[in-house]
Protein backbone atom coordinates (compact mmCIF):
# COMPACT_ATOMS: atom_id res chain seq x y z
CA UNK A 1 0.00 0.00 0.00
CA UNK A 2 1.16 3.50 -0.68
CA UNK A 3 0.17 5.97 2.02
CA UNK A 4 -0.11 9.54 0.77
CA UNK A 5 3.08 11.62 0.96
CA UNK A 6 3.88 14.99 -0.60
CA UNK A 7 6.72 15.02 -3.12
CA UNK A 8 9.31 17.72 -3.69
CA UNK A 9 10.42 16.69 -7.20
CA UNK A 10 8.79 18.21 -10.28
CA UNK A 11 6.85 15.66 -12.36
CA UNK A 12 7.94 14.71 -15.89
CA UNK A 13 6.23 13.02 -18.83
CA UNK A 14 5.72 9.33 -18.15
CA UNK A 15 5.39 6.61 -20.81
CA UNK A 16 3.25 3.64 -19.80
CA UNK A 17 3.97 0.05 -20.72
CA UNK A 18 0.86 -2.12 -21.22
CA UNK A 19 0.55 -5.06 -18.81
CA UNK A 20 -2.21 -7.17 -17.33
CA UNK A 21 -2.95 -9.98 -14.90
CA UNK A 22 -6.35 -11.08 -16.01
CA UNK A 23 -9.02 -8.73 -14.67
CA UNK A 24 -7.02 -7.29 -11.75
CA UNK A 25 -4.05 -6.12 -13.77
CA UNK A 26 -6.30 -4.89 -16.60
CA UNK A 27 -7.80 -2.52 -14.05
CA UNK A 28 -4.35 -1.31 -13.05
CA UNK A 29 -3.42 -0.73 -16.67
CA UNK A 30 -6.59 1.23 -17.27
CA UNK A 31 -5.72 3.42 -14.32
CA UNK A 32 -2.32 4.05 -15.87
CA UNK A 33 -4.02 5.76 -18.79
CA UNK A 34 -5.27 8.37 -16.35
CA UNK A 35 -1.71 9.19 -15.35
CA UNK A 36 -0.69 9.57 -18.98
CA UNK A 37 -3.65 11.83 -19.69
CA UNK A 38 -2.76 13.96 -16.69
CA UNK A 39 0.66 14.58 -18.16
CA UNK A 40 -0.43 15.09 -21.77
CA UNK A 41 -3.17 17.49 -20.77
CA UNK A 42 -0.55 19.62 -19.09
CA UNK A 43 1.02 20.19 -22.49
CA UNK A 44 -2.25 21.11 -24.25
CA UNK A 45 -3.42 24.06 -22.22
CA UNK A 46 -4.82 22.18 -19.23
CA UNK A 47 -3.58 22.78 -15.71
CA UNK A 48 -0.50 20.74 -14.85
CA UNK A 49 -1.29 18.09 -12.21
CA UNK A 50 0.05 18.91 -8.80
CA UNK A 51 2.58 16.64 -7.14
CA UNK A 52 -0.09 15.52 -4.68
CA UNK A 53 -2.50 14.65 -7.53
CA UNK A 54 0.17 12.69 -9.37
CA UNK A 55 1.16 10.83 -6.22
CA UNK A 56 -2.50 9.97 -5.58
CA UNK A 57 -2.88 8.60 -9.13
CA UNK A 58 0.16 6.35 -8.80
CA UNK A 59 -0.93 5.27 -5.32
CA UNK A 60 -4.33 4.33 -6.72
CA UNK A 61 -2.67 2.03 -9.23
CA UNK A 62 -0.53 0.44 -6.54
CA UNK A 63 -3.56 -0.10 -4.32
CA UNK A 64 -5.22 -1.90 -7.24
CA UNK A 65 -2.16 -4.13 -7.66
CA UNK A 66 -1.60 -4.95 -3.98
CA UNK A 67 -4.66 -7.24 -3.66
CA UNK A 68 -3.16 -9.32 -6.48
CA UNK A 69 0.11 -9.47 -4.55
CA UNK A 70 -1.73 -10.66 -1.44
CA UNK A 71 -3.56 -13.28 -3.52
CA UNK A 72 -0.12 -14.37 -4.73
CA UNK A 73 0.95 -14.76 -1.10
CA UNK A 74 -2.14 -16.86 -0.40
CA UNK A 75 -1.48 -19.10 -3.41
CA UNK A 76 2.16 -19.47 -2.41
CA UNK A 77 1.16 -20.52 1.12
CA UNK A 78 -1.42 -22.98 -0.21
CA UNK A 79 1.17 -24.48 -2.53
CA UNK A 80 3.61 -24.91 0.36
CA UNK A 81 0.90 -26.63 2.42
CA UNK A 82 0.05 -28.84 -0.54
CA UNK A 83 3.70 -29.79 -0.98
CA UNK A 84 3.87 -30.73 2.69
CA UNK A 85 0.80 -32.97 2.29
CA UNK A 86 2.35 -34.61 -0.77
CA UNK A 87 5.52 -35.35 1.17
CA UNK A 88 3.53 -36.69 4.13
CA UNK A 89 1.51 -39.03 1.92
CA UNK A 90 4.62 -40.11 0.01
CA UNK A 91 6.37 -41.01 3.26
CA UNK A 92 3.28 -42.84 4.51
CA UNK A 93 3.00 -44.89 1.31
CA UNK A 94 6.69 -45.80 1.09
CA UNK A 95 6.50 -48.90 3.38
CA UNK A 96 3.44 -50.17 1.49
CA UNK A 97 5.19 -49.51 -1.81
CA UNK A 98 8.14 -51.62 -0.65
CA UNK A 99 5.75 -54.44 0.35
CA UNK A 100 4.14 -54.33 -3.09
CA UNK A 101 7.52 -54.41 -4.80
CA UNK A 102 8.58 -57.42 -2.71
CA UNK A 103 5.33 -59.29 -3.37
CA UNK A 104 5.53 -58.66 -7.10
CA UNK A 105 9.15 -59.81 -7.11
CA UNK A 106 8.09 -63.10 -5.55
CA UNK A 107 5.28 -63.49 -8.04
CA UNK A 108 7.59 -62.76 -10.96
CA UNK A 109 9.26 -66.13 -10.46
CA UNK A 110 5.90 -67.83 -10.70
CA UNK A 111 4.94 -65.83 -13.77
CA UNK A 112 8.18 -66.74 -15.51
CA UNK A 113 7.39 -70.44 -15.13
CA UNK A 114 3.88 -70.06 -16.48
CA UNK A 115 5.01 -67.97 -19.41
CA UNK A 116 7.24 -70.90 -20.35
CA UNK A 117 4.30 -73.26 -19.90
CA UNK A 118 2.10 -71.35 -22.34
CA UNK A 119 -0.24 -69.77 -19.75
CA UNK A 120 0.85 -66.15 -20.22
CA UNK A 121 -2.60 -64.82 -21.22
CA UNK A 122 -4.34 -66.42 -18.26
CA UNK A 123 -1.71 -65.24 -15.81
CA UNK A 124 -1.84 -61.68 -17.18
CA UNK A 125 -5.59 -61.70 -16.68
CA UNK A 126 -5.39 -62.57 -13.00
CA UNK A 127 -2.65 -60.04 -12.31
CA UNK A 128 -4.43 -57.15 -14.01
CA UNK A 129 -8.01 -57.85 -12.91
CA UNK A 130 -7.53 -59.79 -9.67
CA UNK A 131 -9.38 -62.84 -11.00
CA UNK A 132 -9.38 -65.15 -14.06
CA UNK A 133 -11.54 -63.89 -16.93
CA UNK A 134 -13.71 -67.01 -17.28
CA UNK A 135 -14.52 -70.18 -15.38
CA UNK A 136 -12.54 -72.17 -17.92
CA UNK A 137 -9.53 -69.90 -17.32
CA UNK A 138 -9.91 -70.38 -13.59
CA UNK A 139 -10.01 -74.18 -13.83
CA UNK A 140 -7.08 -74.17 -16.19
CA UNK A 141 -5.07 -71.95 -13.89
CA UNK A 142 -5.87 -74.02 -10.81
CA UNK A 143 -4.46 -77.03 -12.60
CA UNK A 144 -1.13 -75.29 -12.97
CA UNK A 145 -0.69 -73.25 -9.81
CA UNK A 146 -0.04 -74.72 -6.40
CA UNK A 147 -2.01 -73.47 -3.41
CA UNK A 148 1.01 -71.67 -1.89
CA UNK A 149 1.69 -69.91 -5.16
CA UNK A 150 -1.93 -68.82 -5.42
CA UNK A 151 -1.67 -67.33 -1.94
CA UNK A 152 1.38 -65.32 -2.94
CA UNK A 153 -0.37 -64.04 -6.05
CA UNK A 154 -3.51 -63.16 -4.06
CA UNK A 155 -1.46 -61.27 -1.47
CA UNK A 156 0.40 -59.37 -4.16
CA UNK A 157 -2.84 -58.38 -5.87
CA UNK A 158 -4.43 -57.21 -2.62
CA UNK A 159 -1.35 -55.19 -1.70
CA UNK A 160 -1.29 -53.59 -5.13
CA UNK A 161 -4.99 -52.71 -4.90
CA UNK A 162 -4.50 -51.24 -1.41
CA UNK A 163 -1.54 -49.21 -2.64
CA UNK A 164 -3.46 -47.86 -5.63
CA UNK A 165 -6.38 -46.89 -3.38
CA UNK A 166 -4.19 -45.06 -0.86
CA UNK A 167 -2.17 -43.43 -3.62
CA UNK A 168 -5.25 -41.93 -5.31
CA UNK A 169 -5.38 -38.85 -2.99
CA UNK A 170 -1.67 -38.31 -3.64
CA UNK A 171 -2.26 -38.32 -7.38
CA UNK A 172 -4.99 -35.69 -6.93
CA UNK A 173 -2.68 -33.53 -4.82
CA UNK A 174 0.13 -33.83 -7.34
CA UNK A 175 -2.18 -32.73 -10.14
CA UNK A 176 -3.39 -29.79 -8.05
CA UNK A 177 0.19 -28.89 -7.19
CA UNK A 178 1.15 -28.80 -10.86
CA UNK A 179 -1.70 -26.39 -11.58
CA UNK A 180 -0.80 -24.21 -8.58
CA UNK A 181 2.83 -24.02 -9.65
CA UNK A 182 1.84 -22.93 -13.16
CA UNK A 183 -0.60 -20.31 -11.84
CA UNK A 184 1.95 -19.01 -9.34
CA UNK A 185 4.62 -18.66 -12.04
CA UNK A 186 2.23 -16.77 -14.33
CA UNK A 187 1.08 -14.48 -11.51
CA UNK A 188 4.64 -13.74 -10.42
CA UNK A 189 5.62 -12.83 -13.98
CA UNK A 190 2.68 -10.44 -14.34
CA UNK A 191 3.23 -8.85 -10.93
CA UNK A 192 6.93 -8.28 -11.58
CA UNK A 193 6.14 -6.53 -14.85
CA UNK A 194 3.50 -4.32 -13.22
CA UNK A 195 5.76 -3.53 -10.26
CA UNK A 196 8.50 -2.45 -12.66
CA UNK A 197 6.08 -0.21 -14.54
CA UNK A 198 4.93 1.50 -11.34
CA UNK A 199 8.53 1.93 -10.23
CA UNK A 200 9.28 3.58 -13.58
CA UNK A 201 6.34 5.92 -13.06
CA UNK A 202 7.65 6.98 -9.66
CA UNK A 203 11.21 7.49 -10.90
CA UNK A 204 10.12 9.59 -13.87
CA UNK A 205 7.74 11.62 -11.73
CA UNK A 206 9.82 12.09 -8.60
CA UNK A 207 13.34 10.85 -9.35
CA UNK A 208 13.05 8.06 -6.77
CA UNK A 209 10.80 5.14 -5.85
CA UNK A 210 10.95 5.90 -2.13
CA UNK A 211 8.41 7.98 -0.28
CA UNK A 212 9.49 11.43 0.82
CA UNK A 213 10.40 12.10 4.42
CA UNK A 214 12.25 10.26 7.15
CA UNK A 215 11.77 6.53 7.54
CA UNK A 216 11.78 7.01 11.33
CA UNK A 217 10.57 10.51 12.25
CA UNK A 218 10.07 9.59 15.93
CA UNK A 219 11.49 6.94 18.28
CA UNK A 220 10.37 3.41 17.39
CA UNK A 221 8.58 1.92 19.18
CA UNK A 222 7.05 5.24 20.13
CA UNK A 223 6.04 3.64 23.40
CA UNK A 224 7.30 0.31 24.72
CA UNK A 225 5.28 -2.01 26.91
CA UNK A 226 6.79 -5.17 28.44
CA UNK A 227 4.51 -7.61 26.63
CA UNK A 228 4.38 -9.88 23.61
CA UNK A 229 2.99 -6.98 21.56
CA UNK A 230 5.78 -4.73 22.76
CA UNK A 231 8.38 -7.27 21.67
CA UNK A 232 6.72 -7.67 18.26
CA UNK A 233 6.66 -3.89 17.79
CA UNK A 234 10.35 -3.72 18.68
CA UNK A 235 11.16 -6.39 16.08
CA UNK A 236 9.16 -4.49 13.45
CA UNK A 237 11.04 -1.29 14.26
CA UNK A 238 14.34 -3.10 13.76
CA UNK A 239 13.38 -3.75 10.13
CA UNK A 240 13.06 -0.05 9.23
CA UNK A 241 15.07 0.75 6.12
CA UNK A 242 14.86 -2.74 4.62
CA UNK A 243 13.52 -2.99 1.08
CA UNK A 244 10.00 -3.93 0.04
CA UNK A 245 9.86 -7.06 -2.13
CA UNK A 246 6.49 -8.63 -2.89
CA UNK A 247 6.08 -12.13 -1.51
CA UNK A 248 8.95 -11.68 0.96
CA UNK A 249 8.81 -12.28 4.71
CA UNK A 250 12.36 -11.44 5.77
CA UNK A 251 14.89 -11.31 7.06
CA UNK A 252 16.33 -8.87 4.50
CA UNK A 253 13.23 -7.83 2.52
CA UNK A 254 9.50 -7.69 3.24
CA UNK A 255 6.05 -7.04 1.90
CA UNK A 256 3.32 -5.75 4.21
CA UNK A 257 1.94 -9.04 5.57
CA UNK A 258 5.41 -10.59 5.50
CA UNK A 259 6.65 -7.88 7.88
CA UNK A 260 3.89 -8.39 10.44
CA UNK A 261 4.27 -12.17 10.22
CA UNK A 262 8.03 -11.89 10.76
CA UNK A 263 7.75 -9.48 13.69
CA UNK A 264 5.36 -11.70 15.60
CA UNK A 265 7.29 -14.87 14.74
CA UNK A 266 10.35 -13.35 16.41
CA UNK A 267 8.53 -11.99 19.46
CA UNK A 268 8.76 -15.34 21.31
CA UNK A 269 5.06 -15.18 22.05
CA UNK A 270 3.77 -18.41 20.53
CA UNK A 271 1.93 -16.43 17.85
CA UNK A 272 1.83 -17.73 14.29
CA UNK A 273 0.53 -15.44 11.55
CA UNK A 274 0.08 -16.53 7.97
CA UNK A 275 1.44 -14.62 4.98
CA UNK A 276 -1.82 -13.15 3.70
CA UNK A 277 -3.65 -10.08 5.01
CA UNK A 278 -7.09 -11.72 5.01
CA UNK A 279 -5.79 -14.68 7.01
CA UNK A 280 -4.09 -12.33 9.47
CA UNK A 281 -7.39 -10.51 9.92
CA UNK A 282 -9.17 -13.83 10.53
CA UNK A 283 -6.51 -15.01 12.99
CA UNK A 284 -6.48 -11.90 15.20
CA UNK A 285 -8.80 -10.72 17.95
CA UNK A 286 -10.92 -7.67 17.10
CA UNK A 287 -10.08 -4.53 19.09
CA UNK A 288 -11.18 -0.91 18.79
CA UNK A 289 -9.16 2.18 18.01
CA UNK A 290 -9.19 3.21 21.66
CA UNK A 291 -7.84 -0.21 22.68
CA UNK A 292 -4.81 -0.14 20.37
CA UNK A 293 -1.54 -1.31 21.88
CA UNK A 294 1.94 -1.75 20.36
CA UNK A 295 2.00 -4.96 18.34
CA UNK A 296 -1.62 -4.71 17.19
CA UNK A 297 -2.29 -4.91 13.46
CA UNK A 298 -4.13 -2.25 11.49
CA UNK A 299 -5.80 -3.29 8.23
CA UNK A 300 -6.43 -0.85 5.40
CA UNK A 301 -9.01 -0.47 2.61
CA UNK A 302 -12.31 -2.31 2.30
CA UNK A 303 -10.68 -5.51 1.02
CA UNK A 304 -7.96 -5.35 3.70
CA UNK A 305 -5.15 -5.68 1.18
CA UNK A 306 -2.64 -3.79 3.33
CA UNK A 307 -1.55 -4.17 6.95
CA UNK A 308 0.79 -2.33 9.30
CA UNK A 309 1.88 -2.80 12.91
CA UNK A 310 0.93 -0.26 15.55
CA UNK A 311 3.95 0.93 17.58
CA UNK A 312 2.24 3.53 19.80
CA UNK A 313 1.61 7.26 19.69
CA UNK A 314 -0.51 7.05 16.54
CA UNK A 315 2.31 5.49 14.47
CA UNK A 316 2.65 2.26 12.51
CA UNK A 317 5.57 0.46 10.93
CA UNK A 318 4.76 -0.95 7.50
CA UNK A 319 6.24 -2.07 4.19
CA UNK A 320 4.62 0.42 1.78
CA UNK A 321 5.24 -0.57 -1.84
CA UNK A 322 7.81 -1.82 -4.31
CA UNK A 323 10.84 0.45 -4.55
CA UNK A 324 10.32 1.77 -1.03
CA UNK A 325 11.58 0.57 2.35
CA UNK A 326 10.05 -0.37 5.68
CA UNK A 327 9.18 2.88 7.45
CA UNK A 328 7.02 4.56 10.06
CA UNK A 329 3.80 6.33 9.13
CA UNK A 330 0.84 7.89 10.88
CA UNK A 331 -1.66 5.11 11.45
CA UNK A 332 -4.61 7.01 9.93
CA UNK A 333 -2.93 7.96 6.63
CA UNK A 334 -5.21 5.59 4.67
CA UNK A 335 -8.76 4.22 5.08
CA UNK A 336 -8.82 1.76 7.98
CA UNK A 337 -10.97 -1.37 7.75
CA UNK A 338 -10.18 -2.97 11.09
CA UNK A 339 -7.86 -3.60 14.01
CA UNK A 340 -6.54 -6.96 15.16
CA UNK A 341 -4.58 -8.26 18.13
CA UNK A 342 -2.53 -11.43 17.55
CA UNK A 343 -3.05 -14.04 20.24
CA UNK A 344 -1.07 -17.12 21.17
CA UNK A 345 -2.16 -20.34 19.53
CA UNK A 346 -0.93 -22.35 22.53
Amino acid sequence: MALHTKRLVRPQLIPVRQNSWRIALKTVTAAAVGVVLAFTQAGTGHAEPTQAELEAQIDTQWNQLEPTIEQHNKLKAELAANQAKVQELTDKLRPLELQVDLALTRVSGISARYYKGGNASVFNAILTTGSPTTLADQLSLLDHIARAELTQIKDAIELKQQYDKEKAPLDVLLEEQTKQEAELAAKEKSIRAEVQRLNDLRIKAFGTTESAGSTQPVPCPYEYIPSAGGRAAKVACQQIGKSYVFGSSGPKTFDCSGLTMYAWAHANAGVTLRHYTQWQYQDTKRVTKSQLQPGDLIFYYSDRHHVGMYVGGGWIVHAPHSGDVVRMKRFDSAPISGYGRPVSSA
